[in-house]
Formats: C-alpha cells, sequence, structure tokens
C-alpha cells in the first residue's frame, strides 16, 4: 500500500483514519470497528463490504 494513498484516506463512515494491515490486507478504522478489503492493491472503501473488527482485534 502507498503511504501516500494511504496519508489521504479516511474511513467513509466516520472520516477518521485509517491503518493498513499488510498481514490481511486490509484497511481499519478502529473508531468504527470496520475492517476494508484491499483487493488487488485497490482500497474497498465501502461499509457493506468491511468486516468488523473484534474485540480481541481492537485490542491489538
Amino acid at each position: 500500500m502507498d503511504t501516500k494513498l494511504l496519508e489521504l484516506l479516511v474511513c467513509p463512515v466516520t472520516k477518521g483514519p485509517l491503518t493498513y494491515d499488510r498481514e490481511r490486507q486490509e484497511l481499519v478504522s478502529r473508531s468504527a470497528r470496520l475492517a476494508y478489503p484491499v483487493r488487488d492493491g485497490i482500497p474497498v472503501l465501502l461499509e457493506n463490504e468491511a468486516r468488523t473488527l473484534t474485540d480481541e482485534e481492537l485490542e491489538k
């Protein structure tokens, strides 16, 4: 994930920052408790495509 692109992207739900989880290929919004998939290098920032983060994942 390009760091310049990551600096520009925000969570579509909260407008808060996103962090990149390289292992899972996801952009994570801790404030929204959502993880957005990155498919073929392209972030899919749609709420209905995101998965909800578990409490354990938020504690990391």
